[in-house]
């Protein structure tokens, strides 16, 4: 009998079966559905394999504990270190002494330097300009690395700040040497002594005070700018109100003057 294939046989007996009425066909069990990835990555994970990559990340730490804690450190570091920094202030630039400077200097140029600051700390009547202060006297000491401004120099300038209608008033001491004890900004009472002959008495009333002391002529240097004449021995010069200006101005004529220094 010759050699026949399975398939052959097969086919035969479903034949053969069907004539004789008793073959049905075999149920097939369905394929399986293929893999498919999408639906795999929103199954949720199996609570072993997140307590494995806990361990995992538990015993990475614990190796690494040093470089952990000095990761923290550098992040907390930089936190605190953009916290405390200010915030870039634009700046200008402001002219400042050079070197210290006594009163009644006769400024030049070359006194000063231009040197950039911020906004919060420059002076509105701050100078820009080193030309500006040329020729310009002191009435005020001035310390290297100082702004100086108007109130610093002699001329209107020291009125500044004071009360509306404050004066400038110039005096001649009797004592010319005694100035010596005097600065700008010193409170004094001016004193008057009436003239008279040596058999009379001489009485003594307070013109003023306390006022200011602007500029004395023992700061040195020239008081045309307040006076136009450069006689000044044993001059000074206060600030008074309308009503003390008024019982100063030529009072040198009515007798000797002389000042009181006042405590503030």
């Amino acid at each position: 009998m010759p050699h026949q294939s399975r398939s052959t046989l097969l086919a035969r007996a479903e034949r053969s079966a069907a004539a004789a009425g008793k073959w049905s066909p075999p149920s097939r069990t369905p394929l399986r559905a293929p893999f498919d990835s999408r639906f795999s990555r929103n199954r949720p994970r199996n609570p072993d394999t997140r307590r494995g990559l806990k361990r995992r990340f538990g015993t990475l730490i614990g190796r690494n504990r040093r470089l952990t804690v000095a990761l923290l450190l550098c992040v907390a570091a930089g936190i605190a270190v953009q916290q405390l920094t200010p915030a870039s202030e634009q700046r200008v630039n402001v002219l400042v002494a050079v070197r210290d400077l006594p009163s009644g200097t006769n400024l030049a140029a070359s006194d000063f330097t231009t040197v950039p600051v911020t906004q919060g700390l420059a002076i509105p009547t701050a100078f820009e300009d080193p030309g500006a202060l040329a020729g310009r006297q002191l009435a005020a000491p001035l310390g290297q690395g100082q702004i100086p401004t108007e109130s610093s120099l002699l001329g209107p300038g020291l009125l500044t700040g004071s009360p509306p209608g404050t004066a400038a008033v110039p005096l001649r001491m009797a004592d010319p040497s005694s100035i010596q004890l005097l600065s700008p900004g010193q409170l004094v009472s001016v004193v008057l002594t009436a003239a008279g002959s040596y058999d009379e008495s001489r009485e003594s009333q307070v013109l003023a005070g306390p006022v200011a002391v602007l500029w004395t002529s023992a700061q040195g240097g020239k008081a045309g700018e307040w006076l136009g004449t450069g006689d000044n021995d044993g001059l000074v010069v206060v600030a008074a109100d309308p009503r003390q200006a008024e019982k100063l101005a030529g009072a040198s004529t009515q007798g000797k003057l002389f000042f009181v220094l006042v405590s503030p």
